[in-house]
Formats: C-alpha cells, sequence, structure tokens
C-alpha cells in the first residue's frame, strides 16, 4: 500500500490532496524533519517521501505528483495526452517546484539568506522573499484568467500543489492573495471540495 510522509501543511499536502482525489487506498505518517528515524528516510530531512507499496521510495514535491497522475491514470490528474498537453503540465510543474515554492524560503526561514544577524537584515531578506512571491502570484493570476483551473476545466496535480502555496500566501503575506482575483477564486474552489477537506482534516488543519 503506498504510504505518505508528511509535514502537515507542508508542500506536501498537494500529493495528499491527490491521494484523495485519487481513491485508492494510503496510508499516511506525520514526520519531524529533524528526526533522525525520519532523516534515515530522506538525508535532504525534506517532505514528502512517497513509499510506493512496491520496494521503493520517492521524493521531492514534483516527482511524486508525476508519480501519483502516471500510476492512476483513470483518476485524470495529468492533464490532456498530447505531447503539448504534457509539456503544459511539466512547464507548470517546474513553475511551482523552481519558481513560486522557492520565493517562500527567505519568507519563512530569512536567516538562511543572509550571514547578517541583526533583525533588519533578516526583515530585509524576508522582504525580498515576499517580492518574489507576488511577482510570482501575477504571472499564475494573469494564465488564470477565464480559466476554472490551472490547466482549464479539469483539476490536475498543479491544482493540487498550488493550494498549499495560496495558503501560504494567506498565512504570512500582510494583505494575503486578496490582490489576485483569480488566485482567491481557484483557492475558494479546492478548499471547498470534499477531498481537499478530507487531507485537511488528516492533517489537523482544519
Amino acid at each position: 500500500m503506498i504510504k505518505l510522509y508528511y509535514k502537515p501543511g507542508a508542500c506536501s499536502l498537494a500529493p495528499h490532496i491527490v491521494l484523495e482525489w485519487i481513491q485508492k487506498p494510503y496510508e499516511t505518517e506525520a514526520v519531524n524533519l529533524s528526526d533522525p528515524a525520519f532523516l534515515k528516510l530522506n538525508p535532504a530531512g525534506s517532505v514528502p517521501i512517497l513509499d510506493t507499496g512496491e520496494g521503493w521510495m520517492l521524493t521531492q514535491a514534483g516527482a511524486v505528483l508525476n508519480y501519483l497522475a502516471d500510476r492512476f491514470p483513470e483518476a485524470n490528474l495529468g492533464g490532456g495526452g498530447s505531447i503539448r498537453d504534457k509539456a503544459e503540465l511539466r512547464r507548470w510543474l517546474s513553475f511551482f517546484t523552481g519558481d513560486l515554492h522557492p520565493s517562500f524560503y527567505p519568507v519563512f526561514a530569512p536567516q538562511r539568506y543572509t550571514t547578517a544577524e541583526d533583525e533588519a537584515a533578516l526583515n530585509m531578506a524576508k522582504a525580498a522573499g515576499i517580492k518574489l512571491v507576488h511577482k510570482r502570484y501575477q504571472l499564475l493570476e494573469d494564465h488564470l484568467k477565464g480559466k476554472k483551473y490551472i490547466l482549464g476545466d479539469n483539476r490536475s496535480i498543479l491544482d493540487a500543489y498550488a493550494f498549499p502555496m495560496l495558503q501560504w500566501g494567506k498565512k504570512v503575506l500582510p494583505e494575503g492573495i486578496s490582490h489576485y482575483p483569480n488566485l482567491v477564486r481557484l483557492h475558494d474552489t479546492l478548499a471547498a471540495d470534499s477531498a481537499v477537506q478530507k487531507a485537511l482534516k488528516k492533517e489537523g488543519l482544519i
């Protein structure tokens, strides 16, 4: 059986949502990222980790999401079947893993992005991260114009990945995501989804 190792509210919420959408049996385990037992599973100290149930483990959110979409094609979470459809899926998955997600790092942990230890330097690092988040949000906001989901009318692994990052913005940005109506709409659509609510409840987030 598939097992997901996660940290509540982290990017591992994305595959948790996808597993609920797939509607196949799976297990979960909340982890402490500094626990030596966890670090044996993933020395990088990050989530998600997916035990595939096939004798091997998979890390990195983008890889886990792609794997789930490929393993369970009947769930229709991997976009369309054409070369262009697949390219669009990979393009936006790369956007989340390489652009939007890392933009939050200095917001959550500004001390990692400056050698100075004074509050002013930490605030500057955090402000730089917030600026990057807004830049990435605007790209997604523009793309979502006239679309229900990131790839159009049908939800995909991309929407699951977007959800925790929209949640983060609501919590850590001074004005939340209120300036981005398309992002608000996507967030609210996903938040009302019964499968998303199940994942949130399992992680103790609602």
